[in-house]
């Protein structure tokens, strides 16, 4: 995200607490895909994702008021979602992965090879992303797939940086021994 649009997201969120719809519009366009998302990779369940991107931006519009700016807005979205995601969680016992639709994301710009090669390490890789504990699938999918900084994941998390890195040095290891017993080289085809 440039610096620019991060700065007009700040510029939105006060116009949201003055009430202003447009605003909400525009900042909802830029955010939601990102945070249904991160949701869905949090509830695992596509309408409660729905439903957590509709929770998230009526808190946005009933909250941007007290947003003190400490953070980037996408990084205070992700905070409300994976909240709220928790909090749904805890409500629902049983929740499980949508394995069709969790095997449906394929890369159709790249030619057959390569699109099968990338399918099956993607594949590999998400069967090896349900063998790391829930706190550090966490921190990986908000560093990689949400390219969010350590501080920023410490903010949205509520735990300290050190505990980040710790956190993602040791999902990185027990991910390459995963990667690594299941056949997968290091590298993207």
């Amino acid at each position: 995200m440039s610096v620019t649009q991060a700065a007009s997201d700040e510029v939105l969120i006060a116009r949201i607490a003055q009430g202003d719809r447009l605003a909400m519009q525009v900042l909802y366009g830029r955010h939601h895909v990102r945070v249904y998302r991160f949701g869905l990779r949090l509830v695992r369940d596509e309408q409660a994702a729905e439903d957590l991107i509709s929770e998230v931006f009526l808190d946005v519009w009933r909250q941007a008021g007290k947003f003190e700016g400490r953070s980037a807005v996408s990084t205070w979205l992700l905070a409300i979602t994976r909240f709220k995601a928790l909090s749904a969680l805890r409500r629902r016992k049983d929740f499980e992965l949508d394995e069709d639709a969790a095997n449906a994301i394929e890369d159709t710009s790249d030619n057959p090879e390569t699109a099968v090669q990338k399918k099956d390490t993607s594949a590999a890789l998400r069967e090896c992303l349900t063998g790391l504990s829930p706190d550090h699938r966490e921190i990986v999918d908000l560093v990689y797939y949400h390219e969010k900084s350590v501080e920023e994941v410490a903010e949205i998390v509520g735990i300290p940086e050190n505990t980040v890195k710790t956190r993602l040095f040791y999902a990185r290891k027990k991910l390459a021994e995963l990667l690594k017993a299941a056949g997968v080289e290091r590298g993207w085809p």
